[in-house]
């Protein structure tokens, strides 16, 4: 049976550490809620405001595909494989960590960055690291959001950035009154990165969604989208755990 369940932007998780201003979907660092420490694959979501000249000194991850979704401002990534740009507004990148990666991501800008810190498990152990980026269309979308990343095998020839899991992440500014159908292969949780929006499943359960909330959609192969206000909105396609 279909479910869908709505997480308000005030009952995330919250670390406010001066410098970085973070909402936890799930469980993390110093933030522990048992009932939500994953969605399938889907380890993290951060909602992060990272301050003018900040940003997360260099440390160490593996075996996990760590995406990164640029609301507003940029940041500049440096990695230990000799790696270095900056994504900006509305655009993405991913890094796989595999048998290991050092990486820094400050903000240079003189401004706020704020972006979605997004982590899926790997489903290979120990790929050679690596990471890419990529920018995408700004415009508002008119018949379907726009493919971002994605692992699965039916999307490999579709522009995407690549992460190794079978899942795929959508994204787009969406105007208001405009309706979208959305396919997603697995399960669900969306985003509401900015403005009002409603989602309908095919069995007519309905929640509206406010900047900052996600929600998580199970057994629901479709569903509609229903814009609001101006909104952006993320899809993140996600397999059950492994």
């Amino acid at each position: 049976m279909s479910s869908l369940t709505l997480y308000p932007y005030q009952d995330l998780g919250h670390a406010d550490h001066g410098w970085l201003n973070a909402r936890h979907h799930f469980s993390f660092a110093r933030y522990w809620n048992p009932a939500r420490v994953h969605f399938g694959e889907l380890r993290v979501i951060n909602d992060d405001i990272v301050a003018a000249g900040r940003g997360f000194a260099p440390h160490a991850h593996d075996n996990m595909e760590i995406i990164t979704y640029v609301r507003s401002g940029a940041i500049t990534h440096r990695d230990s494989m000799g790696n270095e740009g900056k994504t900006g507004a509305g655009d993405v990148q991913v890094m796989s960590a595999g048998s290991g990666v050092t990486h820094s991501e400050m903000n240079s800008e003189n401004v706020d960055t704020i972006l979605y810190q997004i982590w899926i498990e790997s489903h290979t152990r120990d790929v050679t690291p690596r990471w890419e980026a990529k920018s995408f269309p700004k415009d508002m979308v008119e018949n379907t959001l726009h493919l971002l990343v994605s692992g699965q095998p039916e999307h490999q020839d579709k522009g995407a950035l690549f992460i190794y899991q079978d899942a795929a992440i959508y994204g787009g500014k969406v105007a208001k009154g405009s309706v979208l159908q959305q396919t997603i292969k697995h399960n669900a949780y969306v985003l509401a990165s900015m403005g009002t929006f409603s989602i309908t499943l095919p069995d007519g359960k309905t929640i509206t969604l406010n900047k900052g909330d996600g929600a998580e959609i199970v057994e629901a192969p479709t569903f509609t989208i229903t814009a609001l206000d101006d909104a952006e909105v993320i899809v993140i396609d996600v397999p059950s755990e492994q």
